[in-house]
């Protein structure tokens, strides 16, 4: 959606290395209305649109497909594209209606772009594995390519709404990357005791607001009571006004 940064920049440079020198590389760049919900912070999203493409010309871009809300959307619209099983959990919980809109814009950039690949990163896994299951349901013939998360010096996962933190909010966001390694080298199995020790953990910043933390299969994503080969401990959690997410494989 914009507001380009370094986990952007490790996208692109994913891509090309897929795509190879004779490649191309397209960037979209949507700030998608579809998915905020009402009262969230649509209005105010970065749009910092020179830097966004002065980004993408260093980074060797070959496009950059940046399209208003009047080409991508019609003002009668009525079609729209659900997942109805693994949108339901985690962020679709706390956000109702946002995997509905991340669907349909990227079915849509899909039909209109037509790449043979696509790189997401696993910040957002909740939509990685979404959209995974949309291209497998809808049979798109588009490759699915993971990245990891990339982060700040201090642990704390890049975001655009990083920028919404004032210095003391950005200071103890990391409590966050701490409550999940925290979980993570434990050792502890059973769900309770993970997510306890990282809500105590995350509780120990005074302006952090945990909205969830919940362990889960990394591949349906439904809650899982113990540590199994595949589990995955996501959070979410507020600082102030802004809300962070992350998460962490468990194995």
């Amino acid at each position: 959606m914009g507001a380009l940064h370094k986990a952007h920049g490790e996208l692109i440079r994913v891509a090309r290395e897929n795509a190879g020198n004779d490649g191309e590389i397209v960037v979209s760049i949507f700030v998608n209305p579809l998915q905020f919900e009402p009262g969230s912070d649509y209005e105010r999203y970065p749009r910092p649109e020179k830097d966004d493409e002065e980004f993408c010309r260093k980074l060797g871009v070959d496009l950059l497909f940046r399209p208003g809300p009047a080409e991508m959307y019609a003002n009668n619209r009525s079609i729209f594209v659900d997942e109805d099983s693994l949108s339901s959990l985690l962020e679709g919980r706390s956000r109702p209606g946002h995997f509905r809109g991340v669907c349909t814009v990227v079915a849509k950039l899909f039909n209109i772009l037509q790449p043979d690949a696509s790189v997401f990163g696993e910040k957002d896994f909740q939509q990685l594995a979404i959209i995974r299951r949309m291209v497998r349901d809808l049979s798109y013939r588009v490759d699915i390519v993971a990245v990891p998360t990339v982060r700040e010096g201090d642990g704390l996962a890049c975001s655009s709404r990083n920028a919404y933190l004032n210095p003391e909010e950005r200071k103890q966001a990391t409590v966050l990357r701490k409550a999940l390694l925290a979980a993570r080298d434990s050792r502890k199995k059973l769900a309770k005791e993970l997510v306890g020790l990282a809500r105590n953990t995350i509780g120990e910043a005074p302006f952090a607001c945990i909205d969830y933390v919940d362990l889960v299969d990394a591949e349906t994503l439904q809650p899982t009571d113990s540590v199994k080969p595949n589990s995955l401990l996501a959070a979410a959690v507020y600082f102030g006004k802004t809300r962070l997410i992350d998460n962490i494989v468990i194995s």
